[in-house]
């Protein structure tokens, strides 16, 4: 069996495309702690999680299908992430929760 580094161009495709949609099923799993979650905590992690998984599926399938601008529309993503998350804690922080 060879390594993954010297899987053929195609090969690499499928390996991406392959770990893209895992990810997505992994999302779609996160999605029942979004709705159901007990607590706050718990859907604020869970929707931040969401956002990284976005994140790593957009640069998956921009390497995978060789799209160099789904990797800048990643990128901007993951930043606006990290923002939505700071956003929602100084939210949490000002109502008197502590996250």
């Amino acid at each position: 069996m060879m390594p993954i580094l010297f899987l053929s161009g195609d090969a690499m495709t499928d390996v991406f495309l392959l770990a893209a949609a895992v990810f997505m099923l992994l999302a779609t799993a996160m999605l029942y702690r979004v709705i159901k979650g007990p607590s706050t905590q718990d859907r604020v992690l869970a929707v931040n999680v969401l956002g990284t998984n976005t994140v790593v599926v957009l640069a998956l399938l921009g390497a995978g299908l060789d799209v160099p601008s789904l990797l800048d529309i990643a990128l901007v993503y993951a930043l606006l992430n990290f923002l939505m998350s700071v956003a929602i804690s100084k939210f949490t922080v000002e109502q008197g929760g502590v996250l």
